[in-house]
């Protein structure tokens, strides 16, 4: 396993999973500048790597990430490095795993990646109106696709945090752990993920974030060439291969 402790962001590898692990516990993995560069890092490494397919993301326990450092902001610090995290995300796919709470730019680092896993004693919400503030890190973007423009409009003007089985009912997460499990479930659903052939999994992505507001016509007509691609590969060859031999793929990203 290789480690990275240089920065307040961590990366391990677990085969063709890249862990990726904010690690200020002792400011509960609140977002200053340094976290924002390492994010950046980070992501540059799964995508770069064509030995890895997928990341998850999580913060050193208690917590997932308390949101934005505030004693950092007020001196000054360059955020613009976790602005670039929000906005942009991964190509390749990212889980959060959530222990503890996903609060304000916690919860949009979350939303940035997508798919999350929280445990069940978990929080997550976007406080900002209880602060003078608005969660401009994406919430008030991403959160209506996801839940509906009612529960985004409550959950932005209320500052109300929900429950990891309450954010599972309204689609904000996809599993639910146990205490203490969120990890361990975000890896093997990672695992699951990496499984399967690259470029594929890559393009899946691709085709459900940019198709978000298109016209049916439009969708297809941005879907078209990214399949061409796919299906031009030699993965996609031996996928169908694989199965008529009834032996495991084996990928090569190409």
């Amino acid at each position: 396993m290789e480690s990275d402790t240089r920065t307040p962001v961590r990366t391990e590898r677990r085969g063709r999973v890249l862990l990726i692990v904010i690690d200020r516990p002792e400011a509960r993995n609140a977002i200053n500048g340094a976290v924002g560069e390492g994010l950046v890092r980070a992501v540059a490494l799964l995508d770069d790597d064509d030995e890895l397919t997928v990341g998850v993301l999580t913060g050193a326990p208690p917590v997932f990430c308390a949101g934005m450092d505030l004693k950092a902001f007020a001196r000054g610090e360059d955020m613009s490095a976790s602005g670039a995290f929000v906005r942009d995300g991964a190509r390749k796919p990212l889980i959060a795993a959530v222990e503890g709470a996903a609060l304000a730019g916690g919860l949009e680092l979350a939303l940035a990646c997508d798919l999350i896993v929280a445990a069940a004693d978990a929080r997550l919400g976007i406080p900002e109106v209880t602060r003078g503030l608005l969660a401009g890190g994406g919430a008030l973007l991403r959160l209506p696709a996801l839940v509906g423009a009612a529960r985004a409009m409550e959950l932005a003007l209320t500052g109300d945090p929900v429950t990891a089985a309450r954010a599972h009912e309204i689609g904000l997460v996809a599993r639910v752990a146990e205490p203490g499990c969120a990890v361990s479930e975000a890896l093997r659903l990672a695992e699951r993920v990496a499984a399967n052939a690259p470029l594929g999994v890559t393009a899946s992505k691709q085709v459900v974030r940019g198709v978000a507001g298109l016209t049916d016509r439009e969708a297809w007509e941005f879907q078209a060439p990214i399949m061409e691609s796919v299906f031009a590969s030699a993965d996609a060859q031996e996928g169908p291969r694989a199965f008529a031999e009834k032996r495991t793929p084996r990928w090569s990203g190409r």
